[in-house]
């Protein structure tokens, strides 16, 4: 699955971190883990993975918000996502605030993210955008402060502003202000809903922080269509990670997973790993996985298209690259 080019608009860049770049980081910093050895982490992220809990969540991002955490080192975790599956255009996670809980500086997190893009950019000929998380449960002054970085960045490829943690428990709507705000500043808005809630999560990400793409959105289906026939949320971008959806068990098995069928009509579904180095997966694996369902890989980096949010011209010459790729043909699911 390589071979295809691929666009990936859902990946936390801390979730790509393996066990032993993880255990590397730790020692470099003196800064303890739950485990001191790759064959120990690797069981604590298989363990999170079956669990349902995040290890981004837990020693991962622990470890990368640690002090001593310099520019350098947040410009090498960005560098990592390159184009070994075939990737040439991402939009990469971080959450900013957490780290300046632990420590960090805002300057130092964004001007280390932001180097490492334009360095995968130079190396690797993969375009890079990204859109910072606000964790749920942060005080409405980090998230107004999130934001605000975000902007100062814009030039540098920040692109939109998501929301991410404890679905759940956090609904959307006390964000509203917040994503208004960042509207205004020309940021999209790309909040998580609809993995962990229902219909309500994915209703309140729409209307109320007016997201131009969710992230999941699997729970999407709950919502009643409307009179017509087609989804009140038809025209919306989701973004899809099989390897996840299948872990949190939303479905008993990885084959049991349709994304066409979680979806409401109209919703356009692209593919992304999210959270890899937890999940155990790439790119490339997450594509396998969809087309063996009978899903037009074609369709994926259509949807991907149609949901970034790169200027104009970056999304002409991912188009072009479509457009010029020799696809195979795929049987209808």
């Amino acid at each position: 699955m390589s071979q295809y080019p691929k666009i990936e608009l859902h990946v936390h860049l801390e979730g790509t971190v393996r066990a032993a770049t993880l255990l590397e980081i730790a020692k470099r910093n003196d800064y303890a883990l739950p485990a001191d050895t790759v064959e120990g982490l690797a069981e604590l992220y298989t363990a999170s993975r079956t669990s349902g809990t995040s290890s981004r969540c837990g020693s991962s991002r622990r470890t990368h918000c640690e002090r001593k955490r310099t520019t350098a080192r947040w410009s090498s975790t960005t560098r990592r996502k390159r184009r070994p599956h075939g990737a040439v255009y991402l939009e990469g996670i971080f959450s900013p605030a957490e780290r300046v809980r632990h420590g960090c500086t805002w300057e130092d997190v964004f001007e280390g993210v932001c180097n490492g893009a334009q360095e995968a950019r130079e190396l690797h000929g993969v375009e890079i955008r990204l859109t910072p998380d606000i964790p749920r449960g942060f005080t409405q002054e980090e998230a107004r402060a999130t934001v605000d970085w975000c902007a100062r960045y814009m030039d540098r490829g920040v692109v939109a502003v998501g929301l991410g943690g404890l679905e759940a428990e956090y609904p959307p709507e006390p964000y509203e202000s917040v994503f208004k705000h960042a509207k205004t500043l020309g940021l999209g808005s790309v909040p998580h809903a609809g993995e962990v809630a229902g219909a309500p999560s994915v209703r309140g990400a729409i209307d109320s922080l007016e997201a131009d793409r969710l992230r999941h959105g699997i729970r999407a289906e709950e919502d009643p269509p409307a009179s017509s026939g087609r989804s009140p949320l038809a025209g919306s971008s989701s973004t899809s990670a099989p390897s996840r959806t299948s872990a949190r068990a939303r479905w008993p098995t990885l084959h049991d997973h349709r994304c066409r069928a979680s979806l409401p009509q109209g919703v356009l579904c692209s593919i992304s790993t999210d959270d890899p180095a937890m999940f155990d997966t790439d790119l490339s694996r997450d594509y396998e996985a969809a087309t063996s369902f009978g899903l037009d890989p074609r369709s994926f980096y259509d949807a991907g298209l149609a949901g970034a949010l790169c200027d104009a011209g970056t999304k002409e010459r991912l188009r072009q690259i479509g457009d010029s790729f020799d696809w195979p043909e795929y049987p209808s699911g």
